[in-house]
Protein backbone atom coordinates (compact mmCIF):
# COMPACT_ATOMS: atom_id res chain seq x y z
CA UNK A 1 0.00 0.00 0.00
CA UNK A 2 1.44 3.38 -1.10
CA UNK A 3 -0.56 5.42 1.08
CA UNK A 4 0.52 5.37 4.79
CA UNK A 5 -2.16 7.99 6.13
CA UNK A 6 -3.80 11.38 5.60
CA UNK A 7 -1.94 14.68 7.38
CA UNK A 8 -4.33 16.32 9.73
CA UNK A 9 -3.15 19.22 10.20
CA UNK A 10 -4.73 23.46 10.17
CA UNK A 11 -2.52 24.06 6.71
CA UNK A 12 -4.33 20.59 5.72
CA UNK A 13 -7.88 21.94 6.35
CA UNK A 14 -7.38 25.16 4.99
CA UNK A 15 -6.01 23.77 1.84
CA UNK A 16 -8.72 21.07 1.41
CA UNK A 17 -11.43 24.28 1.69
CA UNK A 18 -9.48 26.45 -0.75
CA UNK A 19 -7.39 24.64 -3.12
CA UNK A 20 -9.31 20.84 -3.42
CA UNK A 21 -5.54 19.67 -2.21
CA UNK A 22 -5.55 16.85 0.53
CA UNK A 23 -2.14 15.81 1.77
CA UNK A 24 -1.06 11.90 2.41
CA UNK A 25 2.13 10.57 3.90
CA UNK A 26 3.07 8.16 1.31
CA UNK A 27 5.65 5.37 0.79
CA UNK A 28 8.98 6.65 0.41
CA UNK A 29 10.07 4.33 -2.86
CA UNK A 30 6.50 5.71 -4.45
CA UNK A 31 6.62 7.93 -7.40
CA UNK A 32 3.89 10.16 -8.46
CA UNK A 33 1.98 7.86 -10.54
CA UNK A 34 1.52 5.26 -8.20
CA UNK A 35 0.31 7.32 -5.52
CA UNK A 36 -2.23 8.83 -8.36
CA UNK A 37 -3.25 5.44 -9.36
CA UNK A 38 -3.82 4.21 -5.67
CA UNK A 39 -5.85 7.21 -5.07
CA UNK A 40 -7.95 6.90 -7.81
CA UNK A 41 -8.74 3.32 -7.07
CA UNK A 42 -9.55 3.97 -3.18
CA UNK A 43 -11.42 7.02 -3.56
CA UNK A 44 -12.79 6.50 -6.97
CA UNK A 45 -12.35 9.94 -8.06
CA UNK A 46 -9.92 11.26 -10.79
CA UNK A 47 -6.60 13.10 -9.88
CA UNK A 48 -5.55 16.30 -11.54
CA UNK A 49 -2.36 16.44 -9.93
CA UNK A 50 0.43 14.71 -7.25
CA UNK A 51 3.14 17.19 -5.79
CA UNK A 52 5.53 15.23 -3.91
CA UNK A 53 8.18 16.24 -1.01
CA UNK A 54 10.24 14.49 1.90
CA UNK A 55 10.61 16.10 4.73
CA UNK A 56 13.73 16.67 7.08
CA UNK A 57 12.56 13.79 9.08
CA UNK A 58 12.68 10.96 6.65
CA UNK A 59 8.75 11.35 5.67
CA UNK A 60 7.53 11.48 1.66
CA UNK A 61 4.59 13.70 1.58
CA UNK A 62 2.15 14.10 -1.28
CA UNK A 63 -0.31 16.93 -2.07
CA UNK A 64 -3.51 15.35 -4.11
CA UNK A 65 -5.28 17.93 -6.53
CA UNK A 66 -8.42 16.53 -7.08
CA UNK A 67 -10.39 17.22 -10.41
CA UNK A 68 -13.93 17.59 -9.26
CA UNK A 69 -14.69 20.44 -7.08
CA UNK A 70 -15.54 19.46 -3.41
CA UNK A 71 -13.98 16.29 -3.31
CA UNK A 72 -11.50 17.02 -1.67
CA UNK A 73 -13.35 17.92 1.06
CA UNK A 74 -15.82 14.98 0.63
CA UNK A 75 -12.55 12.89 1.14
CA UNK A 76 -11.68 14.44 3.96
CA UNK A 77 -15.00 13.97 5.82
CA UNK A 78 -14.96 10.32 4.87
CA UNK A 79 -11.13 10.33 6.74
CA UNK A 80 -12.25 11.57 9.72
CA UNK A 81 -10.20 15.01 9.75
CA UNK A 82 -12.85 17.88 8.78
Amino acid sequence: MVLKHVLPSEKATLMIDAENKLPFVVDLRANRAEIKREVEIVFETPVKSVRTMISSKGKKKAIIEFEDEGKAKEVGTSLGIL
